[in-house]
Protein backbone atom coordinates (compact mmCIF):
# COMPACT_ATOMS: atom_id res chain seq x y z
CA UNK A 1 0.00 0.00 0.00
CA UNK A 2 1.38 3.54 -1.13
CA UNK A 3 0.98 6.46 1.20
CA UNK A 4 0.83 9.85 0.54
CA UNK A 5 3.60 12.15 2.06
CA UNK A 6 3.16 16.05 2.31
CA UNK A 7 5.89 17.96 0.41
CA UNK A 8 6.52 21.58 1.42
CA UNK A 9 8.04 23.87 -0.71
CA UNK A 10 11.96 24.57 0.82
CA UNK A 11 11.96 28.04 -0.88
CA UNK A 12 10.10 29.75 2.37
CA UNK A 13 8.15 33.29 1.12
CA UNK A 14 9.59 36.05 3.27
CA UNK A 15 8.71 39.59 3.18
CA UNK A 16 11.63 42.09 1.69
CA UNK A 17 13.72 43.07 4.21
CA UNK A 18 13.87 46.56 4.65
CA UNK A 19 16.88 48.93 4.06
CA UNK A 20 18.10 49.25 7.58
CA UNK A 21 18.36 45.26 8.57
CA UNK A 22 20.01 44.95 5.30
CA UNK A 23 22.32 47.19 6.55
CA UNK A 24 22.34 45.99 10.03
CA UNK A 25 23.20 42.68 8.52
CA UNK A 26 26.20 43.97 6.58
CA UNK A 27 27.88 45.66 9.09
CA UNK A 28 26.79 42.50 10.89
CA UNK A 29 29.00 40.23 8.22
CA UNK A 30 32.00 42.47 8.37
CA UNK A 31 32.32 42.00 11.85
CA UNK A 32 32.81 38.23 11.32
CA UNK A 33 34.67 38.48 8.80
CA UNK A 34 37.04 40.30 11.18
CA UNK A 35 36.51 38.36 13.70
CA UNK A 36 36.90 34.95 11.49
CA UNK A 37 40.38 36.50 10.42
CA UNK A 38 41.21 37.33 13.94
CA UNK A 39 40.71 33.34 14.92
CA UNK A 40 42.59 32.52 12.12
CA UNK A 41 45.47 34.41 13.86
CA UNK A 42 45.89 37.35 11.21
CA UNK A 43 47.03 40.29 12.82
CA UNK A 44 45.44 43.71 13.26
CA UNK A 45 47.46 45.37 11.13
CA UNK A 46 46.24 42.47 7.88
CA UNK A 47 42.85 42.64 9.13
CA UNK A 48 42.32 46.25 8.91
CA UNK A 49 44.15 46.32 5.37
CA UNK A 50 41.83 43.80 3.99
CA UNK A 51 38.89 45.64 5.99
CA UNK A 52 40.22 49.06 4.27
CA UNK A 53 40.44 47.58 0.76
CA UNK A 54 36.57 46.10 1.15
CA UNK A 55 35.44 49.74 2.56
CA UNK A 56 36.79 51.23 -0.72
CA UNK A 57 35.36 48.73 -3.25
CA UNK A 58 32.07 49.11 -0.94
CA UNK A 59 32.13 52.77 -1.29
CA UNK A 60 32.94 52.36 -5.28
CA UNK A 61 30.12 49.72 -5.61
CA UNK A 62 27.66 51.48 -3.49
CA UNK A 63 26.05 49.03 -2.23
CA UNK A 64 26.82 45.53 -0.10
CA UNK A 65 29.65 43.90 -1.84
CA UNK A 66 27.29 40.33 -2.30
CA UNK A 67 25.49 42.09 -5.15
CA UNK A 68 29.04 42.59 -6.91
CA UNK A 69 28.84 40.57 -10.61
CA UNK A 70 32.19 39.55 -12.65
CA UNK A 71 31.58 42.77 -14.71
CA UNK A 72 31.32 45.05 -11.82
CA UNK A 73 34.68 43.38 -10.61
CA UNK A 74 36.29 43.78 -14.47
CA UNK A 75 35.12 47.57 -14.44
CA UNK A 76 36.82 48.57 -11.03
CA UNK A 77 39.50 46.86 -11.45
CA UNK A 78 39.92 47.27 -15.31
CA UNK A 79 39.13 50.72 -14.83
CA UNK A 80 39.55 52.10 -11.60
CA UNK A 81 42.28 50.51 -10.41
CA UNK A 82 43.79 50.41 -13.87
CA UNK A 83 46.58 53.07 -12.93
CA UNK A 84 47.33 51.61 -9.54
CA UNK A 85 50.33 50.01 -8.28
CA UNK A 86 49.97 46.47 -8.56
CA UNK A 87 50.59 45.25 -5.18
CA UNK A 88 47.34 47.50 -4.55
CA UNK A 89 45.38 46.03 -7.03
CA UNK A 90 46.72 42.85 -5.97
CA UNK A 91 46.09 42.82 -2.35
CA UNK A 92 42.48 44.42 -3.02
CA UNK A 93 41.70 41.69 -4.97
CA UNK A 94 42.47 39.03 -2.59
CA UNK A 95 41.20 40.93 0.35
CA UNK A 96 37.74 41.02 -2.21
CA UNK A 97 38.04 37.22 -2.64
CA UNK A 98 38.41 36.62 0.59
CA UNK A 99 35.23 38.25 1.66
CA UNK A 100 33.40 36.08 -1.19
CA UNK A 101 35.07 32.99 0.22
CA UNK A 102 33.83 33.80 3.73
CA UNK A 103 30.13 35.00 2.50
CA UNK A 104 29.78 31.55 0.54
CA UNK A 105 30.58 29.51 3.64
CA UNK A 106 29.14 31.51 6.38
CA UNK A 107 26.29 33.27 4.75
CA UNK A 108 24.89 32.39 1.52
CA UNK A 109 21.96 30.54 2.65
CA UNK A 110 21.43 33.98 4.69
CA UNK A 111 22.11 36.57 1.48
CA UNK A 112 20.10 34.41 -0.60
CA UNK A 113 16.39 34.43 1.85
CA UNK A 114 17.22 37.86 2.52
CA UNK A 115 17.45 39.22 -1.34
CA UNK A 116 17.32 36.45 -3.31
CA UNK A 117 20.86 36.96 -5.00
CA UNK A 118 23.17 34.34 -4.23
CA UNK A 119 26.87 35.10 -3.73
CA UNK A 120 29.38 32.77 -4.69
CA UNK A 121 33.53 33.38 -4.31
CA UNK A 122 33.67 32.01 -7.92
CA UNK A 123 31.83 35.12 -9.22
CA UNK A 124 34.60 37.38 -8.60
CA UNK A 125 37.54 35.43 -9.60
Amino acid sequence: MSALAVVRDLREYRDPVSAEELERFETDVLAGFVLARASAGLTDGTIRGDVGHLEQVRTWFGQPLWGMEPADADAYFGRVLRGSPSGTRLARSQALSTYFLFLELRHKVEIHRMTGRVSSARSTR
